[in-house]
This record gives C-alpha cells, sequence and structure tokens, in this order.
C-alpha cells in the first residue's frame, strides 16, 4: 500500500473549480507536489502560478501521479474523466488510488472500483460536504467509502482538506452518505428561506432576529452561513443550484430503487427546477429565496 508523504506523494488533481482549486490548494501548502487538468484551461492558472504543472488530459495527469482526486460536475463526467479513453485510468499505474469526490451515483462508484480493482488501481469514492467556505477553510466533511487499508492510507491528504472524515463502508458507501446529506438540505433550505421571507414581511428587522433563532433548536450551517448572503443579496454559488438539483434525482432514483417515498425530497427538487427555470441555475442553492419570493410578489433585491 502507497504510503503518503509530503515531498514524495504526486497527487492528481481534476477539477478546479468553486470547491476543487481551494482543495488543492492545501494539498500543494501541505508540501505534496500537484499536476492539474481542468475542461478550462484558465482555472487552473492560479495553482501554476503556485507551482502546479498542467496535464493536457486526465490520462496524461495520471501517468505522473500517485493519487488522483477528481471534483467535477456529474455523474457523465466523472466517468469521462476516470474512465474514457483519456480518462485516469487509463494512465494510471498499479498501486495509484483513485478518489473521486464529486456527488455522484453509488452504482458508478462501484463500477470504478470494480474497473480499477482489475487494473490493480485503488478507488475510493469521497464526497464532500460544507461547500465553498468548507473548501477554502479546511473545514469539510469528507464521506468515504472504499477499503479501509486505502482509506487509512489517504488520511493525510483528507485531513488537508476537511475536519469531519470518517469511512462509511465499501465502495458507494461515502455516495449513499452524501444523498443522506443532501436530503436533510434541500427540505432544510426550504425552511431557511421561508422564515427569512416570513421575518421580512413581518418587518422585523432580520439580523436581530438570526441573533435569536440562529444559536437555539431551529439553527443550522444554512441558516448560519447562508443566512447573511440572502440578506446581503449575494447568491453567488459556494454550490451551483444545477449541481443540487442533479443531486436531487440521484437522491429520488435510488430511494426509488429502495421503494421509499420521500415527498420533502420530490417538492424540494420541484422548487429547484423552478429556480433553475428562471435562470438562476448557476447561482448559490440559496437562490432558492428569490423563487419563494417572486411566488409571494415580494421584490427581495430590491426590498
Amino acid at each position: 500500500m502507497l504510503t503518503v508523504e509530503p515531498g514524495k506523494t504526486r497527487i492528481g488533481w481534476i477539477g478546479t473549480g468553486v470547491m476543487g482549486s481551494s482543495m488543492v490548494g492545501h494539498l500543494m501548502a501541505a508540501g505534496y507536489s500537484a499536476t492539474v487538468y481542468n475542461r478550462s484551461k484558465a482555472k487552473t492558472e492560479a495553482l501554476i502560478a503556485k507551482g502546479a504543472k498542467w496535464a493536457d488530459t486526465p490520462k496524461a495527469l495520471a501517468a505522473q501521479s500517485d493519487v488522483i482526486f477528481s471534483i467535477v460536475g456529474f455523474p457523465a463526467d466523472v466517468r469521462e474523466v476516470l474512465l474514457g479513453a483519456e480518462g485516469a485510468l487509463a494512465g494510471a499505474a498499479a498501486g495509484a488510488i483513485l478518489v473521486d469526490m464529486t456527488t455522484s451515483d453509488p452504482s458508478l462508484a462501484i463500477e470504478i472500483a470494480n474497473t480499477a480493482q482489475a487494473k490493480g488501481v485503488h478507488s475510493v469514492d469521497a464526497p464532500v460536504s460544507g461547500g465553498d467556505i468548507g473548501a477554502k477553510n479546511a473545514a469539510l466533511s469528507i464521506m468515504i467509502g472504499g477499503d479501509k487499508d486505502v482509506v487509512e492510507a489517504l488520511q493525510p491528504l483528507f485531513a488537508c482538506m476537511g475536519k469531519t472524515i470518517v469511512h462509511q463502508g465499501s465502495a458507494g458507501a461515502g455516495q449513499h452518505t452524501k444523498m443522506v446529506n443532501q436530503i436533510l438540505i434541500a427540505t432544510g433550505m426550504i425552511g431557511v428561506c421561508e422564515a427569512l421571507l416570513y421575518g421580512y414581511k413581518a418587518g422585523l428587522d432580520l439580523p436581530t432576529v438570526l441573533q435569536s433563532v440562529g444559536s437555539g433548536a431551529a439553527g443550522s450551517w444554512s441558516l448560519t452561513n447562508l443566512g447573511p448572503r440572502m440578506m446581503n443579496n449575494n447568491f453567488d454559488p459556494g454550490f451551483f443550484v444545477e449541481h443540487f438539483i442533479k443531486d436531487m434525482g440521484i437522491a429520488l432514483a435510488e430511494a426509488k430503487k429502495m421503494g421509499l417515498s420521500l415527498p420533502g425530497l420530490a417538492l424540494a427538487e420541484q422548487l429547484y427546477l423552478s429556480v433553475k427555470a428562471k435562470g438562476w441555475g448557476r447561482n448559490g442553492t440559496h437562490a432558492l429565496l428569490l423563487a419563494l419570493s417572486e411566488m409571494s410578489g415580494v421584490d427581495w433585491r430590491n426590498r
């Protein structure tokens, strides 16, 4: 099994978006050399300026890496960058480790693990929660599925990016745990947005309201971290609406396989589809407030 050491272990990183750029940045700051790949090379320029190397394809990246991380948009992207003809597995040497941190299909995580194993390559699924704030502060929650020995070997790397690092079980278990996380967030966000809308219409001073409710039984990460953004009309993405819709779709599909009825999640998906239909798909998940405000005839941005 690979022994992870700064200055020795070579990191490959696929996907340098809102979260990925901060995450690989923490690894580089800890002394790990990095090779990066992104669909848009411009998004890697800051990392390259700090010493990262560029690779033209995930395959080329993997050929010069011991541990290959990926955090991209959709399951189709995961399949392309890991299992495609120019994907990471095609270039990975025996003993290398693939770590997919994208929120993706549990079944795809199992397929990647089995395909990698046939080539002598290890694979774990390690989706994260915490958004851009958690990524910037190296405070992510990392949910991991894969072989215990491989997960333990990766601990020094995970520790550079997260504060809550839990091995959930075999391949796919990390993705299932992330679905639990997203189900919790989906309906919780409805409550946060509706509560702020109610407080505004009642004539209350919202920052003052937050002082009372934020630390009590009604408190939540979304209220504490995204509530102030909503009050300040900052709907920049910590996590894209369109990616959240993808996650809810995965969770609903998995629930259907299990014979589960999740009406709250189904409602949240419908509401978020309306957010996207209004042109806010590339905004943060808290842009749900804008759609709910419109339903009630409230011009939130100009209140």
